[in-house]
């Protein structure tokens, strides 16, 4: 691996923590730029998932005020999420990798059409960010589960996903239910990064490891300053390369 490609990565790592944790859709980075050096797919989203779990753990340091309080609802959501991210981890290992190949271009398409219409989702979750209860029903608890599954099986747009069902079924401020959608959408990456460590031979460990050092930057930038940057720009630097990795992949 040349010097370039050490620096592009462990930069694409910083960008990712930097953008899991204030948006959540920083495998849209990641992974192209993994494809554009010439790895597969799949070992490009394995290699991936598990390199970008410590920045989540960076970016809920950074978000523990928001977190005070909400411990139970974590530990609810959190069960739900891990287990959806067995079941979308098993999914990536089991379907083969032209099957991966020929849905990721569709997963990436949702997400940035969650990501272009992110201004729109944030007016419809303003109706529902009244009071600060645990209350965690049903309806979120499958949400998570089911981003769980998304998650484990590819990650971006993830955190944009499960902050919209967190949104939508838990009455909260949207920067506490931001703190707990690092905490779950972490937890997804650590258990399908076990998975993938057992039972997945496609681990690239020098782009995992360059991508966590880069990640663990990015998740505490993301935490301090993230809410300062410019969202028109960053979604549009997000959609320019979501579809480089569509037109790359098809």
């Amino acid at each position: 691996m040349s010097a370039w490609h050490i620096i592009a990565i462990v930069g694409v790592g910083v960008a990712a923590g930097t953008i899991n944790t204030v948006v959540g859709s920083g495998t849209l980075i990641t992974f192209p730029t993994l494809l554009a050096f010439g790895y597969a797919p799949v070992t490009a989203n394995v290699s991936n998932t598990i390199g970008l779990v410590p920045g989540s753990v960076s970016g809920a340091i950074g978000y523990r005020d928001e977190l005070t309080g909400q411990s139970d609802r974590i530990l609810r959501l959190g069960c739900a999420a891990l287990l959806g991210g067995i079941v979308g981890s098993v999914l990536l290992l089991v379907l083969p990798a032209s099957a991966f190949k020929a849905i990721v271009p569709f997963f990436i398409a949702l997400a940035l059409i969650l990501i272009l219409t992110q201004k729109q989702i944030n007016r419809l979750l303003g109706d529902h960010r009244r009071g600060t209860g645990e209350g965690v029903g049903p309806v979120a608890l499958f949400g998570a589960f089911g981003c769980g599954i998304y998650g484990g099986y590819f990650g971006a747009a993830q955190g944009i996903l499960m902050l919209s069902v967190l949104g939508l079924s838990i009455n909260d401020t949207l920067q506490r239910l931001n703190a707990v959608k690092v905490i779950l959408t972490g937890l997804t990456n650590l258990v399908a990064g076990v998975v993938f460590v057992i039972a997945a031979p496609h681990v690239a460990w020098d782009v995992s490891g360059l991508i966590a050092a880069g990640s663990i930057v990015g998740g505490v930038l993301g935490a301090r300053y993230g809410r300062r940057l410019p969202p028109t720009l960053l979604r549009g630097l997000i959609v320019v390369v979501g579809i480089i990795a569509i037109v790359r992949l098809v």
